[in-house]
């Protein structure tokens, strides 16, 4: 009785235990579910877009009429010509500042020149966690031969008090400027000029025109890293213009070859990155494709776009474009799978007319490449564009590129293109002219699927969050030893009562196993950031190819992995059971994708969908020795394709793949896309050598654990 009494009186385990316990016990179900749903719910986000809005209503683009007329669009015309005549006779793009410089005066603009060095390309460590700009930044006590001369014009707006500007940027080549760079300055200028007449203004507007012989976003960079950053020089600077054997002197001024003074407007409200292309032979009308990727995933506000989309396509007449693979678009299975969602979508519409999922399949194969094309350059974390320097200093920018169809020839053609290019920059600044605060009320997480749709946050937060899911329930369940670890304690149990002390002693010495499984991972973890660190070495060889380089880079790290394993012990020496190692693996992937996906959650999407499925379905090779033949084939295929694809060159070779279309096999082309990505701060470098390679290793440590008799013993029991 007195037992019975207890039974009923004893607590019940309250339900989100009784979950968890039910979830654990059936972890593989519930991991293929999750997983399944997730990547069913990527491959719906193009169906799931929405059309973009304005949030602010301030903005109001295209209430006000133009006042950009055919006048200015034949005072472009003329700067241009101007320009020519300048880069005829300049040397070193000096006379072309100059000009530009002059035509500003002349509007009653404040001018000031910017000079700055190239931007170095050598490793450091870190350069990932602090500003390295500084070393484009003139010195004092240097003499320089290789410069670049931004020329900055500044408007006061009549009726501002200079606490906010507005930046116009045209970046040109100074050493080799091409047509369609003298129509980007001409563009600018005519813009420039009829905002310094314009009574409207209550921000101050600042055109750079950006000297790109250095790369557009260096000159860019520079500029910002000077606007921000003062630099006040003791001595004077010495800027030797001997370029190509001659001497180029200054016109008699002395001061102009000093240090001259840099001019500044107020903080920066937006910024307009705009330049002209190349003129397509093919095509119905002009193009303007817009460029928003920063760096790390960084995204100016939606608002922003969605003015210039407005103003472009229902003011101006222009197709607007966004990047999209190519590949994609003309993809067969894409295709099958856009067909099949239709379908699915045209059921699921008539059971409830609200689920409109029933996306066109043309659309869905477009809006699929868009989606790719957006994830994988958030994913890479280097800016498309000049826009992402401005971003590093929390200003919204975007870089516009203007795609015209008419022949250079036609001046009436040109004239017509002129005159709606600065028709629409000037409604974009009338627009951001009318805010009274920063930009904050659109999204500013966010993936564009087409230049009016997007999706936010909150929707594609799902897939990942499916994806993520089974690991914290795997973990427990392999930790936890499922029944097999209940039989072994309820037996110590019964043990206990002949010889307590000594089972004590056991069971105490047994539940610490898993601090053997947590020494591996510190081994690997530490091998992984020294692996990240032998770039900083391996740039002080002279002259070495990329194929050298990535061959010193991969001997090197089996050396140090051998090296660390001599001093600290073979992985499998000290019996750490796999379950525990695969345990602790599951647990460092779930810390590092979380941790990832607060920097740059493109990158932690795309690392879930290649290290979840394979960390999940890895088991040893060995366990699979007692199985049937068709299952055992299958694991076997599964866990070593997935070890393959998660290897970092071989995920970046299919991202390669996939993005341009070229399937070829380089080995130094790996390093060249780690060069690329530490030249740019990616966190995505990081991301791969201190988590995706040192899950990997351990996925394959748990591939070659040698199974012990006993758990080959338990597992067929």
């Amino acid at each position: 009785m007195e037992s019975l009494v207890k039974q009923e009186t004893q607590p019940k385990p309250r339900l989100i235990v009784r979950l968890g316990i039910f979830l654990a016990s059936h972890h593989i179900l519930f991991s293929v579910i999750c997983c399944s749903a997730g990547i069913i719910a990527l491959l719906l986000l193009p169906s799931l877009a929405k059309n973009t809005y304005l949030s602010e209503n301030a903005l109001i683009p295209g209430s006000a009429t133009p006042l950009f007329s055919t006048e200015d669009a034949i005072e472009a015309n003329r700067f241009m010509k101007g320009i020519e005549a300048a880069d005829g006779d300049s040397i070193g793009g000096i006379d072309m500042a100059k000009f530009i410089a002059q035509q500003m005066e002349e509007l009653g603009a404040e001018v000031c020149y910017h000079k700055f060095l190239p931007h170095s390309k050598h490793f450091h460590p870190l350069k990932f966690f602090t500003s390295m700009s500084n070393d484009m930044a003139i010195q004092p006590n240097g003499t320089y031969t290789n410069f670049g001369i931004n020329t900055v014009g500044i408007i006061r707006a009549p009726r501002g008090d200079g606490k906010e500007a507005i930046v116009l940027v045209t970046p040109y080549n100074s050493q080799r400027v091409r047509s369609n760079e003298l129509l980007s300055l001409a563009l600018g200028f005519s813009v420039f000029s009829l905002l310094s007449r314009a009574a409207w203004l209550s921000k101050d507007i600042m055109w750079l025109s950006a000297d790109s012989q250095f790369g557009e976003y260096a000159a860019v960079s520079a500029w910002l890293n000077q606007y921000h950053n003062p630099v006040f020089p003791s001595h004077s600077v010495i800027l030797d213009t001997k370029i190509h054997g001659a001497d180029h002197i200054y016109d008699g001024n002395a001061e102009e070859t000093e240090f001259e003074a840099f001019k500044r407007a107020g903080t920066m409200a937006a910024a307009l990155i705009f330049k002209v292309g190349e003129t397509r032979r093919y095509g119905d009308r002009d193009s303007v494709t817009m460029y928003a990727e920063a760096s790390n995933g960084q995204m100016p506000n939606l608002d922003l776009l969605n003015v210039i989309h407005y103003l472009a396509v229902h003011r101006q007449g222009f197709r607007v474009n966004i990047a999209a693979f190519s590949s994609l678009l003309s993809s067969a299975w894409l295709r099958v799978i856009a067909e099949f969602f239709h379908t699915l979508g045209t059921v699921l519409r008539k059971i409830n007319p609200d689920w409109k999922l029933d996306i066109a399949v043309p659309d869905y194969v477009e809006g699929t490449a868009n989606l790719a094309s957006s994830i994988y350059n958030q994913a890479m974390g280097v800016p498309t564009g000049s826009h992402g320097a401005f971003r590093d200093y929390q200003v919204d920018a975007v870089s516009l590129e203007f795609t015209p169809t008419f022949n250079v020839k036609n001046e009436n053609a040109k004239s017509l293109f002129l005159l709606r290019g600065g028709r629409l920059v000037e409604g974009v600044v009338r627009s951001v002219n009318n805010l009274l605060e920063k930009f904050h009320q659109s999204f500013f997480l966010y993936f564009l699927t087409a230049p009016s749709k997007f999706i936010s946050v909150g929707v594609y937060m799902i897939p990942f969050a499916l994806l993520l899911a089974p690991l914290p329930i795997v973990a427990a369940a392999l930790a936890d030893g499922s029944k097999t670890m209940k039989k072994l304690a309820e037996k110590s149990i019964g043990d206990s009562k002949t010889n307590g002390s000594a089972d004590f002693l056991h069971s105490k010495g047994g539940s610490w196993k898993w601090l053997q499984a947590a020494k591996v991972l510190l081994v690997i973890q530490l091998w992984a950031v020294l692996v990240s660190l032998l770039p900083y070495y391996i740039t002080q060889i002279p002259d070495a190819a990329p194929i050298q380089s990535s061959v010193i880079w991969a001997m090197l790290s089996i050396v140090i992995l051998i090296a660390l394993y001599i001093m600290s012990g073979s992985p499998y020496s000290a019996g750490v059971e796999w379950k525990l190692l695969k345990a602790t693996m599951i647990t460092s992937i779930s810390i590092g994708l979380g941790l990832m996906s607060i920097i740059n959650f493109a990158t932690a999407q795309l690392g879930a969908l290649i290290l979840i499925p394979m960390c999940l379905s890895s088991r040893p090779l060995k366990a699979c020795s007692g199985m049937n033949f068709f299952p055992r084939a299958v694991l076997l295929a599964s866990n070593i394709t997935l070890a393959v694809v998660g290897f970092p060159p071989a995920a970046l070779l299919i991202m390669k793949g996939l993005s341009k279309g070229s399937w070829t096999v380089d080995i130094g082309e790996f390093w060249v896309w780690m060069e690329f990505l530490w030249e740019w701060s990616s966190a995505t470098y990081l991301y791969l050598f201190l988590v995706h390679l040192p899950c990997w290793l351990l996925c394959i440590h748990v591939l070659l654990h040698p199974c012990s008799q006993s758990e080959l013993k338990m597992k067929q029991e």
